[in-house]
């Protein structure tokens, strides 16, 4: 399968949202905090400032030419400690454990090197494992920290990719 990233322009805003839509309402399975809004649509409350502001870079993901789900990636001036941050990750249910996610990831490590930042909700097993792995791939010598952010647990890596 021939996986793709394609930078998300102002004119594909309804697409990215129904997308944040479907990844909350997935990440809801995990978190607390996350509800239903009154419209039947799970929403990400600073929406709008992926195009506001410098740093904030949407890429599609798409498998053989279909949308296949979505990263958003911080870059400087948003991040302080780190050079990136892969702040949103989503692959939609079809595409999922067939090597999409993998080959966006190693994707994006390829195109956008330096340090990173990623964390996971620690109760998000999936996504735990799946970072654990591409981990391993990589053989990376990351740093790797639990905590509480906003009442949530989480678990985070840091890295560097050369």
């Amino acid at each position: 399968m021939n996986v793709t990233l394609e930078k998300i322009g102002l004119d594909q805003q309804k697409i990215l949202r129904n997308l944040y839509s479907l990844y909350l309402h997935d990440l809801s399975a995990y978190a607390n905090g996350l509800q239903i809004c009154e419209d039947g649509s799970f929403e990400f409350d600073s929406f709008s400032l992926i195009w506001e502001r410098e740093g904030l870079l949407p890429y599609l993901i798409k498998a053989d030419d279909h949308l296949a789900g979505f990263i958003l990636l911080l870059e400087a001036p948003l991040t302080k400690r780190v050079d990136k941050v892969i702040n949103d990750f989503f692959i939609l249910n079809p595409y999922r454990g067939k090597g999409v996610a993998k080959a966006a990831a190693l994707r994006v490590f390829d195109e956008h090197k330096g340090s990173y930042y990623i964390s996971q909700l620690s109760k998000n097993e999936p996504a735990v494992r799946f970072w654990n792995k591409i981990y391993q791939l990589l053989e990376l010598d990351l740093d790797e920290v639990e905590e509480v952010q906003d009442g949530e647990e989480v678990v985070y890596q840091t890295f560097v990719i050369e």
